[in-house]
């Protein structure tokens, strides 16, 4: 988004989609302490009651289907700024790559244009490649395209992998470390990872 340190922002409103997630709930956490008012839409709303209490009368959870027109239209309405944190690793039987890092983002991108929202932060990923091997990497690169198309200002942010407290890659891999002898490595040992540690993400 920009530097707003030492300025209020109160009276600014910025959506987060997909802010009950490992980095979406940090990005609502951070906009917080910035005094902005955030309105976290997800797929579980109950979830971000929980997670961000009731106290906040400035941080409100909603509903919202991501492939719904409409319903993204009523996430974004009178938002100064939009975060699109949403992610998919696993692809289901309608949750694909495809219809969540490139039709979704494109349509969070199209809403947030008509809706005159000033600043839009896609979170891609890093390596975003179109002619990538991996259906993962390509669908990404693609999807950035897809928002630059809707949201000419779009800002696209690629975070390596990031990891802390209840992530699940950092944790997943030192508990199965524990528990056998031997681990695969990845890309045969070749592959180089950079992860951002949770403490850094929340500094800035």
């Amino acid at each position: 988004m920009e530097n707003v340190k030492g300025r209020s922002q109160t009276g600014k409103l910025v959506v987060v989609f997909g802010g009950t997630g490992f980095l979406g709930r940090r990005a609502a956490q951070h906009l917080r302490r910035r005094e902005f008012s955030v309105r976290v839409a997800s797929r579980h709303p109950d979830r971000g009651r929980e997670l961000f209490g009731s106290d906040d009368s400035q941080i409100e959870s909603i509903e919202v289907n991501i492939h719904s027109e409409p319903s993204i239209a009523r996430a974004v309405a009178g938002a100064y700024g939009v975060v699109n944190a949403v992610s998919l690793y696993v692809e289901r039987v309608r949750e694909t790559f495809h219809s969540v890092h490139v039709e979704a983002a494109h349509r969070i991108a199209a809403q947030a244009q008509q809706a005159g929202v000033g600043r839009l932060v896609d979170i891609s990923g890093i390596g975003s490649d179109a002619t990538s091997s991996s259906l993962y990497i390509r669908k990404r690169s693609k999807g950035e395209s897809a928002v630059r198309t809707a949201f000419a200002g779009a800002i696209v942010v690629r975070p390596a992998v990031m990891f802390g407290p209840d992530d699940t890659f950092i944790t997943t891999i030192l508990t199965l470390l524990r528990r056998f002898p031997v681990y695969p490595m990845f890309g045969q040992g070749l592959t180089r990872l950079q992860p951002v540690s949770l403490s850094e993400t929340q500094s800035g």
